[in-house]
């Protein structure tokens, strides 16, 4: 397992542009990271089966395969963390990046420094952690953070590491409102730059996953105007329960790799 976040990381960019990739490459080199190039979705499908990267860059206009199509390629078999990168702030691109599986995104002309520390906070949520909570309840749902894994009516749900950590803040306090900017901090690791629209298109994603009827959704609800709470009751099933010690309910779901 490598150790995410220093040496050993590796990070595929994928930029058709090589004045940008170049540039790319140098500065994640600084800061003691492998990283391997593509400048096409094709390429980036075989550099990214032979290399196992912990993080993909990839930008949205690309020959071919474009970014959108190769993040849904990714994801059909990879949990991976995904960035985005966009020419222009553009809502459409922006939101369909994400709804394509991406974790994150980024706008030209960006910084360095700024391409860093989304990496960063990226690998900080999935480094490997120490074991927390056993098992939680919720009607049909069961998380396990511990593994990794959710379960709904017995069937193992696949998410992203992103909606799992996601899921798993909303239930350190279930029934509790959280914020899209709270989420911003707890999940992606910043709010300085953060952008609510991650929180939402992510919190779409998880439905889709996780809820029998998505657009009237039981468990992950929105509160209007303040934000988003794992609901605690249902008309068919009662109440969350935690299946461990309830001295141990309150440990930080970061420090399990979700």
């Amino acid at each position: 397992m490598r150790h995410h976040g220093g040496v050993g990381t590796r990070i595929l960019a994928v930029e058709d542009d090589e004045r940008i990739r170049s540039a790319v490459k140098l500065a994640l080199e600084d800061e003691g990271w492998t990283v391997d190039e593509a400048e096409s979705g094709e390429e980036a499908i075989e550099k990214f089966q032979s290399s196992n990267p912990d993080v993909v860059l990839i930008d949205i206009m690309l020959p071919g395969i474009d970014g959108f199509e190769l993040c849904r390629t990714l994801r059909r078999t990879s949990d991976v963390p995904v960035v985005m990168v966009t020419a222009r702030n553009d809502t459409h691109d922006v939101v369909a990046g994400l709804e394509a599986g991406a974790d994150d995104y980024l706008t030209k002309p960006f910084a360095p420094k700024e391409l860093s520390a989304r990496i960063r906070a990226l690998l900080r949520r999935i480094r490997p952690g120490t074991p927390g909570h056993a098992r939680l309840t919720f009607g049909d749902l069961e998380l396990i953070p511990d593994e990794g894994k959710v379960m709904r009516d017995g069937e193992e749900v696949h998410l992203t590491k992103t909606e799992f950590r996601l899921l798993c803040e909303l239930a350190e306090s279930p029934g509790k409102v959280l914020s899209r900017e709270a989420l911003l901090d707890k999940v992606w690791g910043y709010d300085y730059f953060g952008d609510g629209r991650l929180v939402d298109v992510h919190v779409r994603r998880l439905r889709t996953k996780v809820e029998a009827d998505p657009a009237n959704p039981r468990h992950v609800v929105t509160v209007r105007g303040l934000g988003y709470r794992l609901q605690t009751r249902t008309k068919a099933a009662g109440s969350v329960a935690w299946s461990t010690d309830p001295a141990r309910r309150h440990s930080d779901c970061g420090d399990v790799s979700c």
